[in-house]
């Protein structure tokens, strides 16, 4: 951990407050804030710089209000049905999602004024939600979280018609912005090479995590549960995660080569996690993995300063080839060396941090657990030069200039 943890405090006002007097909205549909890190660490950064920030989010397990305001951030959430499977189910969240959006949208611009729209997706229809506003000179900031075509291919393995109607609305998504934030280079890529967008209005702002949040704590060893070592995994329960994957990897140990030693605790919420505790429990693994659920931060720290390595199992396919995924930056921010199949974002985050499996290959998966687990000296340097690169180039605090400098273009073009 660093010496001077205040070099990595969150910014509370921003030096010149550039976007003073402006008023911002943020529409984001698939998570509440702030459990949204991502948006809420943008919203708290707008803030600081000056502005005036509203939310527009759905409400979710622990965030029932429909209006709070949390340091300074207008919160304004709506209900959304349960998660959608299927087509009716698909147009029944989105056409509820756009209803509250644009009955929001129009609410707060009558109470405070807006000046730009930031649209986080998915889906990429919140630019309908904004396009009414242009005739009063409000500006569209595209945030692109996922890529949706791709995100469709890798859960119903097919294209056809609502592949290509993904597609179109991404392009009618980037044709309406006027400037796009992109996650990561490969996103950058599809937003000038498919979204026709000029490269020089397209901004790189990371997932970086924060620094001041992002803490080690006392290592807590009932985690472990008696277990010599300790696997961790942090993030959503989803068909598309490969947890089915890291099942299959902590069978072929135990059964297999005998290793009974590693227990996998596994915290995150999704539609898939009673599924995957079935699938758990018919294979007789209880005592080796373990699902906490949604957690609070306390315990979520807890697991990640207790757990030797942690694991990215996501399928090698091309949406997970092109997407930083926040959990691998967390491991690092903790120290922690990281085992993950070899994918083109998680490589250019983790480099020499990380241990690279064969694509979607458990056995290989498995084999790399016990590499790291089998080599303390080996995974400490990892973890620490995984920090190092955190530290260095991949925290939030080194994302504040490129997301002003996104703002302050849209502005510029008024």
């Amino acid at each position: 951990m660093p010496a001077a943890q205040a070099d990595y405090a969150f910014p509370t006002e921003i030096e010149g407050r550039p976007l003073e007097g402006r008023s911002i909205l943020i529409v984001v549909e698939n998570l509440p804030l702030p459990f949204d890190r991502r948006v809420w660490q943008e919203a708290r950064t707008l803030k600081a710089a000056g502005a005036t920030v509203s939310v527009i989010c759905p409400t979710g397990k622990g965030y029932e209000k429909r209006y709070e305001e949390i340091e300074g951030v207008h919160i304004h959430r709506h209900p959304l049905p349960i998660e959608a499977s299927g087509a009716a189910g698909f147009l029944l969240e989105y056409g509820a999602a756009l209803f509250w959006e644009t009955v929001l949208a129009w609410r707060i611009f009558f109470k405070r004024g807006i000046d730009v729209i930031q649209g986080c997706n998915p889906p990429d229809l919140i630019f309908l939600v904004a396009l009414p506003f242009r005739l009063f000179g409000v500006r569209y900031i595209f945030d692109h979280h996922d890529i949706n075509p791709e995100l469709y291919e890798a859960k119903f393995a097919r294209r056809g018609f609502f592949w290509k109607l993904m597609v179109l609305f991404e392009k009618l998504t980037f044709r309406s912005a006027d400037v796009s934030i992109a996650t990561n280079e490969s996103y950058k890529a599809i937003a000038v090479e498919r979204g026709g967008m000029d490269p020089a209005r397209v901004f790189v702002v990371r997932s970086g995590p924060d620094l001041s949040r992002l803490k080690r704590v006392e290592p807590v060893e009932s985690w472990k549960a008696g277990k010599q070592y300790m696997v961790g995994y942090v993030g959503v329960m989803g068909e598309q995660e490969g947890i089915d994957l890291l099942i299959d990897a902590v069978e072929h140990l135990v059964r297999r080569t005998g290793r009974r030693d590693i227990r996998f605790v596994l915290v995150g919420g999704g539609p898939s996690l009673e599924a995957l505790k079935a699938d758990v429990a018919s294979r007789q693994l209880e005592e080796w993995i373990h699902f906490t659920g949604r957690a609070p931060d306390d315990d979520l720290f807890e697991v990640l300063s207790t757990m030797d390595i942690g694991v990215n199992p996501d399928r090698v396919n091309a949406m997970n080839d092109k997407s930083t995924m926040n959990k691998i930056m967390e491991y690092m921010a903790l120290g922690k060396a990281i085992v993950q199949f070899d994918v083109t974002e998680g490589r250019f985050s983790a480099q020499d941090a990380s241990l690279y499996a064969r694509a979607n290959d458990p056995v290989d998966l498995a084999g790399r657990i016990v590499e790291l687990l089998d080599d303390p000296q080996r995974r400490q340097a990892m973890g620490e030069r995984g920090r190092k690169r955190v530290e260095s180039e991949l925290n939030w605090n080194r994302q504040i200039d490129p997301l002003l400098d996104a703002y302050q273009m849209a502005l510029s073009r008024r």
